[in-house]
């Protein structure tokens, strides 16, 4: 007599699920806070605000990987880009100077791999770790015949609190102020489809070493910047992502008529980017709107806090530069100077 169809026939294995949650359970546990009123495994997370705040305000970001996950799909590579997605989110909400609080994490896949999954789950917490947040919950789909089996795609989120008096919101950024680099690791989780074609095109054999700069994990500068916040007073904020510098700068703005003269000479750029940009034979430019080069993220300061900015990050272990300053638009950029304007 016939069984009849089942979910697993169909192609998702619950049990799979439920293996899994298990593996990540402890990890998922080294990443508690105080403040949360529930574990891992129910509908939804609940969690007091820290009693530190006076009047605190929620700040929420959210983003995916990209097509780094194809690299790392394709070369074995799922231990890190776990901290990529928490990076992404997390950097994205510190530029409030809002406080990693919580994270959520979306994992979907053609067929669960728990081994796979394992791997990218327990990165997420250990970026999580690193960003000083709780790692709340997520959600596993397996969706047989929309992915292909062995891919899968992240999404996370992230939730800040800052206090409402000290959001960093730009408005404070004027004619003069510093502006700070700190270094990335490599190109972070940006601009993946145009290396992907680079080593298509190039037909270059992806070894360890190369693997290695492509796929080094996106840097979470949360813990530092908060540090940076409690000793001085930081005006502007960029999160340098797809689009590079010259997209991302000018967010810090906040809508006002400003703009950014870089000295493109004052930071070494990580020999990936001068290997991408010759391999593929990329123009400046588009290696300065579609890369970090170098620059993960940048803070704007006060011109007589710049020394003292650029002594505490160094002492946090930063590798902080002095990168350039705020002028009125319609500056005159100098040789090896780069005008950011909105």
């Amino acid at each position: 007599m016939s069984k009849g169809l089942t979910y697993r026939g169909a192609g998702v294995d619950i049990d799979a699920g439920i293996e899994l949650v298990k593996r990540i359970a402890p990890a998922c546990k080294a990443t508690h806070r105080p403040e949360l009123l529930t574990g891992l495994g129910g509908f939804a997370a609940l969690a007091v605000i820290p009693d530190k705040y006076e009047e605190p305000v929620l700040v929420t970001g959210t983003d995916g990987v990209g097509t780094k996950l194809k690299l790392a799909i394709d070369h074995d590579w799922h231990d890190t880009v776990g901290q990529d997605l928490v990076a992404m989110c997390v950097n994205d909400v510190l530029v409030t100077g809002a406080e990693p609080f919580l994270f959520l994490d979306y994992y979907a896949t053609g067929k669960l791999d728990v081994d796979v999954a394992e791997r990218v789950i327990k990165g997420i917490a250990r970026g999580c770790e690193l960003a000083g947040c709780a790692l709340v919950g997520g959600e596993t789909a397996e969706m047989p015949g929309f992915y292909a089996a062995s891919n899968y795609d992240l999404a996370g989120f992230c939730i800040g609190v800052v206090e409402r008096d000290r959001i960093v919101s730009g408005h404070d950024i004027e004619i003069g102020d510093a502006l700070i680099s700190l270094a990335s690791s490599g190109p972070h989780s940006n601009g993946y489809s145009l290396i992907r074609r680079v080593l298509e095109d190039s037909g270059v054999n992806v070894h360890d070493d190369l693997l290695e700069e492509l796929m080094a994990p996106t840097r979470i500068y949360a813990r530092n910047i908060l540090e940076l916040g409690e000793a001085l007073a930081i005006r502007g904020m960029a999160h340098i992502t797809g689009g590079g510098l010259l997209e991302n700068l000018p967010r810090m703005f906040a809508e006002r008529d400003l703009a950014a003269l870089i000295d493109l000479d004052s930071w070494v750029r990580p020999d990936i980017f001068s290997w991408l940009q010759q391999a593929g034979n990329i123009n400046e430019l588009e290696m300065l709107r579609t890369f970090n080069c170098g620059v993960g993220y940048v803070v704007c300061v006060a011109a007589e806090n710049a020394d003292a900015t650029c002594g505490l990050l160094t002492e946090l272990g930063e590798l902080p530069v002095h990168i350039g300053r705020i002028v009125a638009p319609g500056t005159r950029a100098g040789t090896g100077q780069l005008l950011i304007a909105v």
